[in-house]
């Protein structure tokens, strides 16, 4: 039975809680600009304790179409992970990955089998940095299933997760970035999530470890 409620935090539970989204974030994200041989600057991350079903609020709207990469977490932390990214960054990704070898359709919606695949690794890269900066930090291990990949509205992505919600934990830690420019080659603003909903007795693992 754990020892801790996520509705009663600590400002310093809280904060170690927001360092390491900021520190397994960042890994990830240099990871991936390491993976496509380009700048990504997320700037400060903006990272939250938040309920389930606030979510959708963050990210826009229950309709709003984005890519969703989810990981199973198992070994000393039991959980769900996921990344979400908008579908135009997404291609704009798999598309510099792939040194223009394929066509790339950046117009549309559907990602095609060699494209989801590529989406699928880059979550696996994007995942494992992203662990294996919280596993340096608390010795914990951080054992990763295959990725599963879905492109659909927010509200039907977070469906799979939410029915296993209930069994994990009370509330999630979302860590939410902006990618600049120059991957997107855009000059509005895209945002990336990462999700990050470990059980509550792996939360107070995590704690335990770092000595609050």
């Amino acid at each position: 039975m754990s020892k801790i409620s996520l509705d009663d935090l600590s400002a310093m539970q809280f904060d170690v809680l927001k360092e390491l989204g900021n520190i397994g974030a960042g890994n990830a994200t240099t990871a991936l600009s390491q993976l496509i041989n380009a700048k990504i600057d997320i700037g400060v991350p903006q990272v939250k304790l938040l309920e389930f079903n606030q979510i959708p609020e963050v990210i826009g709207s229950e309709e709003k179409v984005m890519v969703g990469i989810m990981i199973m977490l198992t070994g000393d932390v039991s959980g769900i992970m996921m990344f979400m990214m908008e579908p135009e960054v997404a291609k704009e990704i798999v598309d510099t990955l792939m040194c223009g070898m394929c066509p790339v359709d950046k117009n549309s919606l559907e990602f095609s089998e060699m494209e989801q695949s590529a989406v699928t690794e880059i979550g696996n890269i994007i995942a494992g940095a992203y662990l294996r900066a919280l596993g340096e930090l608390t010795g914990l291990t951080f054992d990763i299933t295959v990725p599963m990949i879905q492109i659909d509205m927010v509200g039907a992505i977070l469906s799979v997760p939410a029915i296993e919600f209930g069994k994990i934990g009370d509330k999630v830690l979302i860590i939410e970035t902006a990618f600049d420019d120059e991957v997107v080659r855009s000059k509005n603003a895209v945002k990336g999530y990462y999700l990050l909903v470990p059980e509550v007795e792996s939360y107070e693992k995590m704690l335990s470890a770092l000595g609050v």
